[in-house]
């Protein structure tokens, strides 16, 4: 009975230390550098956000959190990427909702594959925004209804997006078939680029979120003319939405949040889960996301599959209806 006894103990307290390290590890998280991967170029506020959160994530963790710009294919290889990474929690994306419509657009052999509601696993929903029509002041449009009249004489023949496949891209087309025009996408690398383009005279238009293109609104070298919301937004007032503009059923909005690899660990994703919600509470954080017409959102992981699959269902309809495909 004692000899029993004695390889009960002996055999607990081996498995106790066999779980030692694997219960340190886990308590341990993060014990090195954490990437953020941003599938767009710097100059977006999906760059300009993901690096708000990389400094103040860094703060509360005590390790570096870097964010890496992997772009190329409507951000579909920087997605990529993170969907086939370890899914140790030291590998992350900062994503807009691009990631559940830009698969479903692209040519086979164009870009990378993965499955948008499979393949990731959400953390946190940062934030919402509200998607515009922004055009040059220099082609005299003041209004929706020189737009659509330059849209149909021909004077305005396209107009810039951040990507084929992306919401702007989306709302694009679905604003060519409400309004009963065919102007031509020119697709770019993400919104810094498109901006460029745009303040410059390059392009003519360009739907967008409203960060990238406050300043030059704020300066009147572009006008803001339309959002693509059932009610003016409260970051611009004054500008009617699409419908008070005459063109129904355009409306598109986006969001910002942050997925790991599939198969995350719930303990990481609840860490930070509850790091990211804390940092959305900042002062100085929402002041920045206000700065980028972001309204911050937060809360169960949940929210974000949730948001992810609707849009992918939602908008995933309108590319079939409209034959959205990737130039």
């Amino acid at each position: 009975m004692n000899i029993r006894r004695q390889l009960l103990i002996t055999a607990a307290a081996t498995a106790t230390l066999a779980l030692a390290p694997a219960v340190a590890m886990a308590q341990a998280y993060p014990s090195k550098p954490i990437t953020v991967v941003v599938s767009f170029p710097p100059g977006g506020d999906t760059d300009a956000l993901a690096r708000v959160f990389a400094e103040k994530l860094s703060s509360r963790v005590g390790q570096p959190v870097v964010v890496e710009n992997k772009t190329g294919a409507s951000g579909t290889i920087g997605n990529s990427f993170v969907a086939k990474a370890p899914a140790d929690g030291y590998t992350l994306l900062f994503t807009p909702n691009t990631v559940a419509t830009a698969p479903l657009v692209l040519k086979p052999g164009t870009g990378a594959v993965y499955d948008p509601l499979t393949d990731f696993t959400p953390i946190v929903l940062a934030g919402t925004q509200s998607l515009f029509l922004v055009v040059n002041a220099s082609t005299g449009i003041t209004n929706m209804k020189d737009f659509l009249a330059a849209a149909k004489s021909n004077k305005v023949q396209a107009y810039a997006s951040p990507g084929s496949g992306s919401p702007m891209h989306i709302l694009g087309e679905m604003f060519n078939r409400a309004a009963g025009i065919k102007l031509q996408q020119i697709p770019y690398r993400g919104s810094g680029p498109a901006v460029i383009d745009l303040v410059s005279g390059q392009v003519p238009a360009f739907y967008t979120t409203l960060g990238p293109v406050q300043q030059y609104i704020n300066t009147g070298k572009l006008i803001n003319i339309g959002v693509a919301d059932p009610k003016r937004s409260p970051l611009q007032p004054n500008v009617p939405t699409f419908a008070e503009g005459g063109v129904k059923d355009a409306e598109v909005g986006a969001w910002q949040g942050f997925m790991g690899p599939k198969g995350l660990s719930a303990d990481i994703v609840r860490t930070l889960n509850g790091h990211f919600n804390e940092i959305l509470k900042m002062p100085d954080v929402q002041a920045r996301m206000t700065t980028l017409a972001l309204i911050p959102a937060g809360g169960a992981p949940d929210a974000l599959a949730k948001i992810n699959a609707e849009h992918n269902q939602r908008y995933g309809k309108v590319i079939k209806e409209t034959g959205i495909m990737a130039d």
